[in-house]
């Protein structure tokens, strides 16, 4: 059982009022008690302003104005947005809790973890699946076990239509998107990523050969312009002492936020980054990278 949260919450600033800072992000963080929303700002006023009534919090009128009101910010935005605001962050001293992929392409990830390296502040990346108890029993399985080969999948068709079917995921595709998660866990049930080698249009399906320090070789089909009743994320693990599936279609992914929550202000409290981190969320952007050319 978790010990109680004892002591005053983090005060945590959001970045962002778009449909995943509105259904994760604040109420995530407004939840309580290890976080209290205290700010938001967005592009859009008026978004911000929603999203700050809602939970309690107070609308900033600038990025600067956020950070003088938290010890620790979290960003619901493209990666554009978030590589271009995440080092100013930093710079102030605020911890980060950073969207994947860390930016748009490899120059602009590696300006956000240099600055959170530079700067010294705790980070923390939301890979959600991460966050989840049976991930966790899966990659502990994956530990003790000889892998041969991997097949791996994130399909959804989220990008057909509706809130998730936002500008930078249209353009970039499935591969910014769902790619972080599905190497992420390939790197650690397999094995650490040697290389990635990539083909198709990330924008319908995008198939990655993966060849890792073992010698295993694992793949991933990446998709979300396909029509499936749910999201469907799958990784399947073989060897020469059988095999080990993991299987997304049952997990609630309400259980992911209490977890995310409390190890972000653990971190906070401490001044200590867990692994999965800015250095992390750098190492998956360096293997998007082989992917996309």
């Amino acid at each position: 059982m978790t010990a109680p949260w004892t002591g005053p919450a983090i005060r945590v600033g959001l970045v962002g009022a778009g449909p995943w800072a509105r259904t994760m992000h604040a109420r995530m963080l407004a939840a309580g008690p290890e976080t209290e929303l205290t700010a938001v700002w967005a592009r859009r006023p008026e978004a911000a302003a929603q999203v700050a009534v809602e939970h309690g919090a107070r609308t900033a009128a600038c990025p600067d104005e956020l950070f003088e009101r938290c010890e620790a910010v979290a960003f619901a935005v493209p990666p554009a947005v978030q590589a271009q605001l995440a080092p100013r962050a930093a710079r102030a001293g605020r911890a980060l809790l950073l969207e994947k992929p860390l930016g748009p392409d490899l120059a602009a990830a590696r300006a956000v973890a240099d600055a959170v390296a530079e700067s010294g502040v705790v980070s923390q990346l939301v890979l959600t699946k991460r966050y989840h108890p049976a991930t966790r029993h899966f990659l502990a399985r994956a530990r003790g076990m000889k892998v041969t080969g991997a097949r791996s999948c994130y399909l959804h068709g989220a990008f057909l239509g509706g809130d998730q079917a936002t500008a930078w995921r249209l353009a970039h595709g499935a591969l910014l998107d769902l790619g972080p998660h599905l190497l992420d866990l390939l790197d650690l049930a397999v094995g650490p990523v040697t290389a990635v080698h990539g083909t198709g249009d990330p924008r319908r399906w995008t198939e990655l050969t993966c060849e890792h320090e073992n010698g295993a070789v694992s793949q991933a089909s990446l998709s979300g312009a396909v029509a499936l009743p749910r999201a469907r994320t799958r990784v399947e693990l073989y060897g020469p002492e059988g095999e080990l599936v993991y299987d997304t279609a049952d997990l609630d992914h309400e259980e992911c936020w209490p977890v995310l929550r409390r190890e972000f202000a653990t971190a906070v409290r401490s001044g200590s980054a867990g692994p999965v981190d800015a250095q992390r969320g750098l190492r998956l952007q360096q293997l998007l990278d082989q992917a996309l050319r």
